[in-house]
């Protein structure tokens, strides 16, 4: 029996990242977290300063890492995560990105199912977090419109692969696989 995936989907400050913690410790086991976020300025340490303040009395293990997704996930299994939650695949496409702007959809595929393929090794229950945003504007210019390309195949191939997937909007998550 294969490991439970979860994807959790929605606009930004709808919820999801709190809606994806708490399916965390429902599960059993150490809950981990690993973090994609780079802190490049203070409003972004501010909000992981807050994430951290709301995980703090749950005793999770923190794993920060902005590329090595698979890397993470191994790591986690390794220290005997019960549940780990990745949050956000969104930073984790932009730091790839940023990284080598010419990233190519299949290379985004590749990257997405090795992921899956780690997460099916990995803990127990593997929570993802990842913001939906291809419901506005087609974006202006070509790195925009790469990057919400490179989001949606992403999306499109852990959504595949997971057993749940959830959309949230203003606080409100729905099951929709």
């Amino acid at each position: 029996m294969s490991n439970r995936i979860v994807l959790v989907t929605g606009g930004a400050r709808s919820g999801k990242s709190r809606f994806s913690e708490g399916l965390v410790l429902q599960s059993e086991g150490n809950p981990f977290y690993i973090a994609t976020c780079p802190v490049l300025d203070d409003e972004t340490a501010d909000r992981v300063r807050r994430h951290r303040l709301r995980r703090e009395a749950a005793n999770w293990t923190t794993i920060e890492e902005e590329r090595n997704l698979v890397g993470a996930v191994r790591l986690a299994a390794a220290e005997d995560a019960g549940a780990v939650l990745i949050d956000c695949l969104t930073l984790w496409i932009n730091n790839l990105l940023f990284e080598d702007p010419g990233l190519s959809e299949d290379d985004m595929a590749r990257k997405a199912e090795e992921l899956v393929a780690a997460l099916r090794e990995g803990p127990p229950v593997c929570v993802l977090v990842i913001n939906e945003v291809g419901l506005g504007i087609v974006p202006e210019s070509p790195l925009s419109r790469r990057f919400r390309d490179l989001s949606g195949r992403c999306a499109q191939i852990v959504a595949a692969a997971a057993d749940e997937v959830y959309f949230t909007v203003a606080g409100i998550a729905k099951r929709i696989k």
